[in-house]
């Protein structure tokens, strides 16, 4: 007996010291009490902001996995992204994969004049960020999540990470795999996170090689996107990610069996790989994806966090204080 209960303290020991150390101090409940109606007030920005524009719900869920994603100096999730260029400072707003895209700072920053309004130099940027994603999820049709609180934000951000830190639309599945198993994200969560695209538009630019170059591609679907992508010009032009681009539903993944992905990325999910399996069981089943893709979000928002004394709580989430 002895012999097993050391064995199991240091099974217990060595698992602690590989969990992250700043996910650990995250907590749902870190505002109860210096911000009890922290939750409510976001909830109701983004209430508005989604009534206002539907597309609102995807662009926020994209500042926040951009967010998260970029994590140098082994920092994620600390609303880097919101920082604005100065004379001296290069953020990431104008790094490839945000340069002309990213959109929804404006939403952000209300959030933040309510929270600093309620309570004052307490609420991180990159909490307001997380809790804005998983409400806009939640507002078009998506299953909830509790999102873990406690957040710092970050002093310093990094051009030269988003560019080679985010995934492109043109990235082929083992790209994809191994740019999450950085981010401590296995396949599936790959595949889960993936249908964030269920939801919002995408730039002519992002998707024109897919349409004009691909084969494995349904005919039909690319004749309807090339009417408003030319083979040149016309880069801004939007196209729906999925058939029901206002709705958080599986309808992605029904677009991926049926070779209607907008991405090249997208349709690297099924063409014949490790994913194919994931990805048919989602067209089928709605219910396991939603509770999936909230799952992984969590895990998501747990990349490497700045918590205690590290970073700051910024006032303005477009500069540090």
């Amino acid at each position: 007996m002895a012999s097993l209960a050391k064995l199991l303290f240091v099974t217990l020991l060595a698992s602690s010291l590989l969990a992250s150390p700043g996910s650990a101090q995250l907590s749902p409940t870190f505002y109860s009490t210096s911000c009890p109606n922290l939750l409510t007030i976001v909830r109701n920005a983004m209430t508005q902001a989604v009534n206002n524009e539907a597309r609102m719900a995807a662009s926020i869920l994209r500042l926040f996995f951009h967010d998260c994603f970029v994590n140098e100096r082994m920092q994620g999730c600390d609303a880097s992204i919101l920082l604005d260029d100065t004379a001296t400072f290069t953020g990431e707003k104008n790094a490839g994969p945000n340069r002309n895209s990213a959109r929804g700072y404006e939403v952000i920053d209300a959030i933040k004049t309510r929270v600093e309004a309620a309570c004052n130099a307490t609420v991180s940027c990159a909490d307001i960020l997380a809790l804005a994603a998983r409400d806009g999820v939640v507002l078009v049709g998506g299953q909830s999540w509790t999102v873990p609180l406690g957040r710092r934000d970050a002093r310093t951000a990094s051009q030269s990470a988003a560019n080679a830190q985010i995934p492109a639309p043109t990235s082929s599945l083992a790209t994809l795999v191994t740019m999450f198993s950085n981010k401590g994200l296995n396949a599936r969560d790959l595949t889960a996170l993936s249908g964030a695209h269920t939801i919002g538009q995408a730039r002519c630019v992002t998707f024109r090689g897919r349409i004009y170059n691909d084969t494995n591609i349904d005919p039909a679907f690319a004749t309807t996107r090339r009417a408003n992508c030319p083979a040149t010009g016309g880069d801004a032009n939007l196209a729906p990610m999925d058939t029901t681009p206002a709705r958080f539903d599986n309808d992605y993944y029904r677009g991926l069996v049926a070779r209607r992905g907008l991405f090249h990325s997208d349709q690297e999910l099924f063409n014949g790989g490790s994913q194919d399996a994931a990805v048919r069981g989602y067209s089928n089943n709605a219910a396991s994806f939603l509770g999936d893709f909230a799952a992984a979000m969590v895990r998501m928002g747990n990349i490497s966090p700045l918590t205690g004394t590290n970073g700051e709580v910024r006032r303005n989430c477009r500069r540090i204080n």
